[in-house]
């Protein structure tokens, strides 16, 4: 897997994370103005594993 990022349309940073096939399987969901804010959206994605799993009932 891989992170991309890149400036958007509105000239705001995004990064999207692709999965070894290329396809998207998570993205930032929202634009940066500081490209350092979206490496740190990014740290905190990779930092998550530890997360709980909520499933509806």
């Amino acid at each position: 897997m891989e992170f991309h990022v890149y400036k958007d349309g509105v000239g705001e940073w995004r990064w999207r994370l692709l999965a070894t096939n290329k396809k998207i399987i998570a993205d930032s969901g929202e634009g940066y103005s500081a490209k350092a804010d979206c490496l740190s959206g990014i740290k905190s994605v990779q930092g998550s594993s530890g997360a709980a799993v909520i499933e509806d009932k």
